[in-house]
Formats: C-alpha cells, structure tokens, sequence
C-alpha cells in the first residue's frame, strides 16, 4: 500500500501526467479545428446539394405557373403534385409550393394534403413571396433534430414578376450522423493514442526518474552518515551529468564530515580533558553546552541548565544584568564559598562573532583559583607579619639608641648597659627571625639537603631535655617518660635537633608558672611517636591546625615579650615532613597543649641488630 501511494505522489507519476495532459489537448485542438472544420463542410455541401436540386424545382415550377392553360388542359395544381411527384426528394422532409395568394398548391408531406387550397400564414413564406430569399436552421428540443428551413419565390423571367414560392424542410441529421460517428472513431483513436501514450510515457519518466529515485536513496544513505555507494551514472545528458556531480558532492561531503567529526572529536577531547571549565552560550545568553570541569566547579549539570540564563547559572545578577554588560565585563571573581570551606571562581567571558560581526554566543572560561587567593592572603599576611616582626625591635632599637645619643644616658654606668643589653636582644631576636625566614625560603625552594644518619633516638632525646633541664628556670618542671630501649631512626641529627628545640621551647614559653612539661616517646605501627605535653593556656578547636602556619601566635605578647618570632612550630612542620614523618597538636582550653610527631623506625635486620 505504502508503495502504491508513494507512486501517486512521484514524480513520475506527475511526468506520465504531464505527458498525457499534452497530448490530450493537442488531441483535443485539432479534433476540435477538425470536427469544425468538417461540420462545416459537409453542411456546405449539404445545402449546396440542396440547393441545386431547389433551383431545378424553382425552374420547373415557374414553367408551370406560367405555362397557358386551354380550357380542358391540367390544372396548375395537377402539374404542380406531378412535378412533386418526380423531384428527388432525398434528404427533403417536406415541400410546399404556395400561389401568390398564399394558397397551398402543392405538398410532398402526406399528413398536409388538407391543406391544399387553404392559406398559409408561414411569415417566412410571405417573405419569399415578397422576393426574398429565407434560409434558416430548425432545432426541435422533443426530438433533438436538426432541421434546414428554405423558402424562395418562384420568378417569371420574362415578367421578373413573383408568380409563387416554394417552402421546403431538410433534416440535417444525416450530417450530424456523420458527425457522431467520426467523433466516435476519433474518440477511439484518442484512447488508443492515450494508451499507447502512457505506456511510452512510463518508460521514459522511469529512464528519467530512476537516475533522481537513486540519488533520493543515497541522499537518505547520506543522511544516516553512510557514503559508500554511489548512484549509477545511465548516460551523458544531463541527467548523467547531475549523477556524477552527485557522486563527487557524495565524496566532499564524506571528506568534509569526516574533518568535521575529526575536528569535533579533538574539540569535545580538548574539553573534557581540560582543567577549566568551558561554559558555551547562544546569542540570548541561554547555555547550550559545559564540560565536566564546569560541572564539577559549579555543581551542575549539563542537562539541568541547557537553556537556563548563564547570569543566573553563576549568580551574578548584582554585578551584570544584560549580555551587553557581561562582554564588557571580560573577568570576574565569583564566591561559591560554603560556611565551612572558601570556594573562589574567575570566570573570563569571551565574545563569539559570526560572519556578519554580530554576536552568536558567550564562551565562558572557569577557573578554581581558590589556592590562588589563599596564597594571595598568606602573601599579603605574610608580609605584614614580617614588617611588623621587624618593625617592633627596630623601633625598640631606635628608642633606647636615640635615648643613649641625645643625652647623658650613655655615662650612666647603670642605665646604659641596660639600654644596650635591650639593643642586642632586639638585634639577636631579628638575626633569629631572618634566620628563620631563610631556612623557610630554603625549604619552599627544595634548596637544603639531609643529611641522613643512623641514630639511637633514646640517647638523642635525653641529650636534648638535659640542655633545656640546666637552662630553665626552677619555676618549671619537666618530666620523661621515655622507655629505656634501642630505637634506631635515619635522620638528620641537626634538622630534628631543630625540630625539639623548637617544640620544647614553645612548650617553655606558654607554660605557666610552677608549670609541668611531659616528653614521652612511644612505638606505634613501626613509627616512633615523640610527645611534648605543657600545661599551657591551651588552644581553642577551631585555631588548633593555625599554630603550623607562620607567625601563628595563641599568646601574642607573651611570645614577642619572650623574643619568639612565631616560625618555629611551622619549621618543625616542615623538617618532620621532609622525613616522612607527621606533626599535629591535640590541645584543651585553659588546660595545656601536646605537639605529636613521628618519625619511622628503621627495619631491623636478621641477628636482631638494626
């Protein structure tokens, strides 16, 4: 059915058609011109018949009215029925010879013989008798006949007078008749030419259809991405022609697709394997398509938003509120920060232009550049701490100098040495604080190296609470609790050396005091666990990761009156770090803070011995 019905809607169909059509008119123009033509004619011919046979009548009749009539001889009405009698009536309904005084003289039709002698009122015989000659066609509607009307007069040519006039009827059926049947065989032949038309018509609109019915199944072929059949080429015309640049425009395609998905493919490569987001919009500002690095930085995705206002998407509707706004925009910082953790996005939005330099659509480029303004904030902070780290004992230096130069301050044998035991702290304190600052860039830039060595970590750390036990004041206490047992570590003596000092002290300065400090050394899971517990103003919970960063302070004039520069715990860090160790802090306000690290244990060897 589904073929039947795509025939009737061919193009083929509509050629055969066509075809046909014109030959039908040109069939039906010269059958028309013919059939009139021929009409014509025979009508022609068919009065002219007529005619001549009427003027043979007109010449006897008029011999008849004016013949001399002795007495006892025929009467006018007798000659006139026996010249009836044998004229050839072929073709002729009806005759009647009417006398000057419109009396019927004589008459072929059988049913008007009553009429003879009585008047007639016919005005187209008055008009014959009046010398003129009256010629016109009859149709009946009951009979549908067509009938030839004639009266003429009957002239004396010796007189020229009018002496009668005759009245005849000819059916011109038998013209008609003629007619019907050549219109009939005319009509035959028509179907017969129609016929043998089409099927001709078939075969031509198939050899001119089937090249364009391929090259539709290829364009359909083409379609579903499949190019490899061609359409057959049948000849040279220019149906040919038009199949082989179908062919050659199969292949361009075929090559330009294949560039197409190439460069498509390394496209949708290039934005999934990016590290920024891509966002793309139309020219409303309606997103249209994201990589997976936009979705994961902005918690979207793709199907959710396609069609959503970027401004919206990136809730900068406070900043912007057009697309004009937007390109002029260029860059922007925006906040995706939560309660618990900073998120920061620069978004660089860039104009796309089509062919007529309007604009087709927004690409917006995405950015995690939360590390970024972290470092940014710890830079800034950074370099505030040190100019303030610096600036305090300077200006303290300044002060007491100033103080022993303006005046007799510097005689004085008690006050000066004071002054200037202030100005030497002050110097060792900033000497300590470039130091550090040093041994900091020295480790941001991997430019220091260990040196590693076995060492028996028991015997290590009782030297160093010895040197601090002889150097504290009795008002604090330290404690062991360190196991009497081998542990051997692959360290670098003096980095770790660093790395107590810096936690013990820490622990001297914020203990209170009568304070206690505990050390404790423990094994855990192949690690050695080192523990410097003070009795301290403790740390609160949300700072206690703080106290690693630099110039991190609990107690901030306590350690700058103390000389402390506030990179010691952040050094420890560091050091511990570099030895595959681990640094964190445990601490309960108003109760005191413990500094763990560790430290891996080096494997023992078969025998026992490390």
């Amino acid at each position: 059915m589904g073929a039947i019905w795509g025939f009737f809607r061919s193009i083929q169909l509509k050629m055969i058609v066509v075809y046909i059509l014109l030959l039908l008119i040109a069939i039906q123009v010269i059958g028309a011109y013919f059939a009139q033509q021929l009409e014509s004619q025979l009508k022609d011919n068919f009065t002219e018949s007529i005619n001549e046979r009427i003027q043979l009548l007109n010449f006897n009749l008029e011999r008849a009215f004016t013949a001399e009539r002795p007495e006892g001889s025929a009467t006018l009405g007798e000659d006139v029925r026996s010249i009836l009698l044998d004229f050839d009536s072929e073709d002729i309904n009806k005759i009647q010879v009417i006398d000057p005084n419109l009396r019927v003289v004589g008459t072929t039709d059988e049913f008007e013989q009553s009429n003879i002698g009585k008047r007639t009122t016919d005005i187209t015989i008055q008009r014959a008798l009046s010398g003129s000659v009256e010629e016109n066609t009859m149709f009946n509607p009951e009979t549908r006949h067509r009938t030839l009307v004639k009266a003429e007069p009957i002239i004396d040519e010796e007189t020229d007078e009018v002496v009668g006039a005759i009245y005849i009827e000819a059916s011109l059926e038998s013209i008609y008749g003629q007619m019907e049947d050549i219109n009939r065989i005319f009509a035959n032949g028509t179907i017969l030419a129609i016929t043998v038309s089409a099927l001709l018509g078939i075969l031509v609109a198939r050899t001119i259809t089937k090249p364009i019915s391929e090259m539709r199944k290829q364009a359909k072929f083409m379609g579903a991405g499949d190019f490899s059949q061609k359409v057959n080429v049948y000849g040279s015309d220019e149906i040919g022609q038009l199949a082989v640049t179908f062919n050659e425009l199969s292949d361009k395609i075929q090559a330009a697709q294949a560039n197409t998905e190439g460069e498509r493919r390394k496209l949708s490569s290039v934005l999934s394997n990016m590290t920024d987001g891509v966002i793309a919009t139309n020219h409303l500002g309606q997103i249209i398509l994201m990589n997976p690095p936009a979705e994961n930085l902005t918690n979207y995705k793709q199907e959710e938003i396609v069609g959503q206002s970027l401004i919206g998407v990136l809730g900068i509707e406070e900043q912007v509120t057009n697309l004009d706004e937007l390109k002029e925009m260029k860059s922007t910082i925006i906040d995706f920060s939560s309660e618990e953790q900073l998120f920061l996005l620069r978004a660089n939005f860039s104009e796309v232009l089509d062919e007529n330099g309007e604009t087709s659509g927004i690409i917006t480029v995405l950015s995690d550049v939360t590390e970024q303004e972290k470092i940014e904030r710890e830079r800034r902070e950074f370099v505030a701490n040190v100019s303030h780290e610096l600036r305090t004992p300077l200006t303290t230096m300044r002060s007491y100098l100033e103080a022993l130069t303006d005046g007799s301050t510097w005689k004085d044998e008690q006050i000066a040495p004071k002054f200037l035991s202030v100005t030497q702290n002050e110097t060792e304190r900033m000497i300590r604080l470039v130091n550090d600052l040093l041994q900091l860039s020295k480790m941001d830039n991997k430019d220091y190296q260990l040196h590693k060595e076995r060492l028996n970590y028991i015997d290590f750390i009782h030297h160093i609470v010895d040197r601090f036990e002889l150097n504290i004041s009795e008002d604090i206490t330290i404690e062991r609790k360190i196991p009497e047992k081998n542990y051997k570590v692959w360290v670098d003596k003096d980095k770790i050396t660093q790395v107590l000092d810096n936690i013990i002290s820490n622990a001297i300065k914020y203990s209170p005091e009568g304070g206690e400090i505990l050390i404790e050394v423990s094994e855990q899971n192949h690690q050695l666990l080192t523990k410097v517990t003070d009795e301290g103003v403790g740390i609160p919970e949300e700072n206690l990761e703080k106290i690693f960063e630099r110039f991190y302070r609990v107690d901030k004039a306590r350690s700058r009156k103390l000389g402390g520069t506030g990179l010691g715990l952040a050094i420890a860090k560091e050091l511990i770090e570099a030895h595959d160790g681990e640094v964190w802090a445990n601490s309960i306000e108003n109760q005191g803070t413990t500094i763990t690290f560790r430290l891996p244990l080096m494997q023992q060897k078969r025998g026992g011995r490390a």
